[in-house]
């Protein structure tokens, strides 16, 4: 398991920054990355994946699926089986609270802040 891109975030790309496992690691949605989702998550295109993640209603398995492929949209070498066993401070609350802004920071924007 290889680490990615060092250094900050640049939010105008839709980089977050995070410490995942005590290690700062940076997370994007690239194009493949979303294309990575539709397949996953058997949607038509964009609108219909963004729309099911602004339900707000995700699995546990769902979020294993989209922080993966931030992290790998972010130069981490590592699949969602190595994702799954993964923590941050602060627990599940946390884990919930990346996957929001990494989507957030993919399809609003926003510049919301994970957990550096």
């Amino acid at each position: 398991m290889g680490t990615g891109t060092l250094g900050r975030a640049n939010r105008r790309r839709g980089e977050i920054e995070a410490v995942i496992n005590g290690e700062r690691r940076i997370l994007c949605l690239t194009l493949g990355s979303l294309a990575e989702l539709e397949t996953a998550f058997a949607a038509d295109n964009l609108m219909d994946l963004a729309g099911r993640f602004a339900e707000g209603r995700l699995k546990a398995a769902d979020m294993i699926r989209i922080l993966g492929a931030g992290l790998r949209g972010g130069g981490n070498l590592i699949d969602d089986e190595d994702v799954a066993d993964m923590s941050v401070d602060g627990g599940l609350a946390a884990m919930a609270g990346l996957t929001g802004a990494l989507l957030s920071a993919t399809f609003a924007g926003e510049e919301q802040p994970a957990n550096p």
